[in-house]
């Protein structure tokens, strides 16, 4: 007869353990390994634990410094020919990019596989990528448009043939505003602006002022220049370093068509065509200067 020995709770695990460590032959579920790692559980998670706050510590302090280099970088940039828009780009893209190589070191520090987690990355960046493709090509027109320079804040353009046109108050990497001449604010997207064809009337520091008046076929040409001479002379706005002309531009069905032409800065454009316009009519009245309206002679039989 075998006599059975009483046992407690403890030794059955033990056994249990034992039976299972023999079994599978993996050495790490004995229980001297377990009862070992939970005596250096506590030194294991203390350690951890000082890591954890080691690296949270690093990773305010490195922001913080990051985010004094973007500054300096960027008002560097700015004390050159780079617009501020462009200026502000470049500190985002330093100061992104060594954001993003500072929690990559810390959790390289930690063990942690960054292949992989830049893989998941990539593959979460193509999926988003497709989601917002319109937004992304704005983005990209923005750093054309910021790199290229067709046009800064303060030019006032002219958008291709969609009839939007006024002076750029800012442009950012999404979208440009624009002030009209009426004082509405308009957003338009950035890559419909890299795509579009751009009319830019502050392209150069002087520009042409071109007004069209028409004469009576009866009226003296050479009186009808000589007026309109003295009154692009009077202009405020029209520039006497450059060249003034009045010219007959064409011989028209009710009207022979004066061409007045001279230099005005950009800002002075809209003053100086609606002076000049006004200016003229109340002229070519004064000295008898017919500005005929267009008529039809009918002859009967």
């Amino acid at each position: 007869m075998f006599k059975m020995l009483p046992l407690t709770a403890t030794a059955t695990a033990e056994s249990a353990i034992e039976t299972i460590a023999e079994v599978t032959g993996n050495e790490n579920l004995k229980p001297g390994v377990i009862e070992k790692y939970l005596k250096d559980l506590p030194d294991r998670a203390f350690s951890l634990l000082m890591k954890a706050v080691l690296a949270i510590v690093i990773l305010v302090i490195m922001w913080q410094v990051i985010r004094i280099l973007a500054n300096i970088v960027e008002k560097s940039l700015k004390k050159t020919k780079i617009e501020d828009a462009t200026a502000r780009f470049l500190a985002k893209v330093v100061k992104v990019s060594l954001e993003i190589l500072l929690v990559f070191s810390l959790a390289s520090a930690f063990g942690m596989d960054t292949a992989s987690i830049v893989a998941l990355l990539g593959s979460a960046g193509v999926a988003i990528g497709l989601a917002i493709q319109g937004t992304l090509s704005d983005f990209a027109g923005g750093i054309l448009i910021l790199l290229a320079r067709p046009f800064r804040v303060g030019d006032y353009i002219i958008v291709g043939s969609s009839g939007i046109e006024g002076s750029v108050t800012e442009i950012s990497l999404i979208n440009t505003r624009m002030l009209t001449a009426d004082f509405r604010r308009v957003v338009i997207p950035n890559g419909t602006l890299a795509a579009a064809t751009i009319t830019n009337n502050n392209g150069n520091s002087m520009r042409i002022l071109d007004t069209m008046v028409g004469i009576s076929y009866s009226a003296d040409i050479d009186k009808a220049r000589a007026v309109a001479t003295k009154v692009l002379d009077a202009n405020e706005y029209i520039s006497d370093k450059y060249e003034k002309s009045v010219y007959v531009d064409e011989l028209a069905d009710s009207s022979v068509n004066l061409r007045i032409r001279g230099w005005v800065k950009p800002a002075d454009y809209l003053k100086a065509k609606w002076s000049m316009n006004e200016a003229v009519k109340k002229a070519f009245d004064k000295e008898g200067v017919e500005i005929p309206f267009p008529q039809v002679d009918v002859h009967m039989r």
